[in-house]
């Protein structure tokens, strides 16, 4: 368990609250994605044969990854998380098994996450990081995109991140996404902090950066794991308040706003 001193907080800080992303921000993957998602089906596809459901196993991974992509395209554009236990619902009623109880379905979901868990770590800075914006008093929240809001819990408390943060969401829980500005806004509320005075730090343009343009929030390109087609296809239409290469780099970034 994380223990930390978070005593009298300097008054010169240019912002009051940060929120973060959390994959590929606070944390990495460091595996190949088809071989974890087919390892993953199988863990879904045996938890439910072992709750009774008969379902022809290479049909069922076929279908339901399928189903997933479909969806991961659809949320994308209209900021809707319908959530993988909607998804997998909907599958099963339509093979047969409309009333799949839910500590049925919640335990299928664990297994399967359970295989993508082991190859998300922390990054090497982000303790450090956590700690010392802790101490200067910052409030911290994570704002994370993600389809199922037990496996982004979980991934936090394996992380032992919660003791840093005052608020912790997901689009699962929410229902929207980012770059959905009610989202951030929601957050605002909830730690009671003015829209002038926060800072969005994450890896996607579109997602995070675009988003807090939208809830009218400093933002903060972070680029260490941002090469990816989707923010190469913004870079010129969406244009960050500030960039940082690493998670390390933000301590000194935020000295400099407060220093401008």
């Amino acid at each position: 368990m994380v223990s930390m001193d978070y005593s009298a907080p300097p008054t010169t800080r240019p912002f009051d609250a940060l929120f973060f992303d959390l994959g590929n921000t606070l944390i990495y993957f460091d595996g190949e994605w088809p071989e974890v998602l087919l390892r993953a089906s199988r863990k879904l596809w045996q938890s439910l044969h072992e709750a009774g459901l008969e379902l022809d196993d290479r049909l069922f991974y076929q279908e339901f990854f399928e189903r997933l992509n479909e969806y991961y395209i659809e949320r994308e554009t209209d900021c809707t998380e319908l959530t993988t236990a909607y998804l997998l619902k909907q599958l099963l009623a339509e093979k047969g098994y409309p009333n799949v109880s839910e500590s049925t379905i919640r335990s299928a979901l664990t297994s399967m996450y359970s295989v993508s868990q082991e190859h998300w770590h922390v990054e090497e800075d982000t303790r450090a990081v956590l700690t010392e914006l802790k101490q200067q008093g910052y409030k911290l929240g994570i704002i994370s995109n993600a389809g199922d809001d037990q496996d982004i819990q979980q991934l936090i408390d394996k992380a032992e991140m919660r003791p840093f943060f005052d608020l912790i969401i997901s689009s699962a829980a929410m229902g929207i996404r980012k770059p959905d500005p009610r989202i951030f806004e929601w957050a605002l509320v909830q730690l009671k902090v003015d829209h002038h005075r926060v800072a969005v730090i994450g890896d996607t343009l579109e997602a995070d950066i675009l988003g807090a343009k939208a809830a009218d929030l400093f933002s903060i390109f972070l680029t260490r794991r941002a090469d990816t087609p989707a923010n190469r296809a913004q870079l010129d239409n969406i244009k960050p308040d500030a960039v940082i290469h690493t998670l390390g780099e933000l301590p000194d970034l935020l000295k400099s706003i407060k220093n401008n």
